[in-house]
């Protein structure tokens, strides 16, 4: 395993581990306090904090498989783990965000059987649900900035749960403020509009992973920061037949080079190690890079 690999996931699992500790912690806070003044919503963002529990798990589990050195079963390595973790994260996120439209819907619909119980516990449902908003809009930047550095999509979705899990708190607050000023479908339909735009991320994650099994090409702006490197070697003459992917964090480059044939075998075996070395130097992402070398015809 490289050195950036092993730093990345240091990173992520310090970044994940941090995270597993405050859904604990809001989560015993907000199942507590509901009990405690009967707020049915609260206990349910409560429940909802353990779930995030399951996608640190899962992110965890595929960093550590998909990091495992190439073997005689899999030569180009295990990344596909953590695309495999990133899709399970994502499909979490949109089942949550059908789940908080479904919940939301059908309080809507009976809402005049809900009782006025956030008039006798508003201010406690409202403290509770600040203090689970600041903590996890605080983990999720941090989380999106580590996934970010990283290219790690099941960390950027996981980043994002953490996020669902504010924003459903800040259903909950919304809620307790709207009924308190007379307007009980607040939280419901302020509930319905955070469900979409969770859906919309988790949506966005699998195509991502989606591209990624079809073997579909890196994003434009990264082929162009690599064809910028390889025509910045001076030595080459000419370049053709481009081709990438992504594996988990990994990009595999592969690419036939020109170079002047009255060159030596070991003279041109030095231009294409000395590419391979920008390549590793200049991409921000761990690279696995193959290079043809082909004498340039005139």
């Amino acid at each position: 395993m490289t050195k950036p690999i092993l730093l990345q996931n240091k990173s992520i699992q310090q970044v994940t581990y941090v995270g597993m500790v405050v859904n604990i912690g809001l989560a015993a806070l907000k199942i507590v306090f509901g009990l405690l003044v009967g707020s049915v919503a609260l206990l349910t963002d409560g429940f909802h904090s353990f779930s995030d529990l399951a996608t640190d798990v899962a992110v965890l589990v595929g960093i550590h498989f998909g990091s495992k050195e190439p073997d005689h079963e899999h030569p180009y390595g295990h990344g596909r783990i953590e695309t495999f973790s990133a899709a399970f994260v994502a499909l979490v996120l949109v089942l949550i965000g059908c789940g908080m439209i479904f919940k939301a819907s059908m309080g809507i619909a009976r809402v005049h059987e809900t009782k006025d119980h956030f008039t006798l516990f508003g201010i406690v449902v409202i403290l509770v649900s600040l203090v689970s908003v600041f903590a996890k809009e605080l983990i999720y930047r941090w989380t999106r900035n580590i996934a970010v550095k990283t290219h790690s999509a099941a960390l950027y979705a996981n980043a994002w749960h953490h996020r669902s899990d504010a924003f459903s708190s800040v259903a909950v607050l919304i809620g307790a403020v709207a009924v308190l000023f007379g307007y009980p479908n607040g939280d419901g339909i302020a509930a319905i509009a955070v469900g979409l735009m969770i859906i919309l991320v988790g949506v966005k994650v699998i195509n991502g992973c989606l591209n990624e099994l079809t073997e579909r090409a890196v994003d434009r702006k990264m082929v162009q920061q690599i064809e910028k490197v390889i025509t910045s070697e001076k030595q080459i003459l000419d370049w053709h037949k481009l081709r990438t992917r992504s594996l988990g964090r990994e990009i595999f480059i592969d690419l036939h080079i020109l170079v002047d044939p009255d060159l030596t075998v070991t003279e041109a075996h030095r231009i294409a190690d000395n590419l391979e070395q920008s390549l590793h130097e200049q991409i921000p992402q761990p690279v696995n890079v193959m290079v043809h070398v082909e004498p340039k015809t005139y």
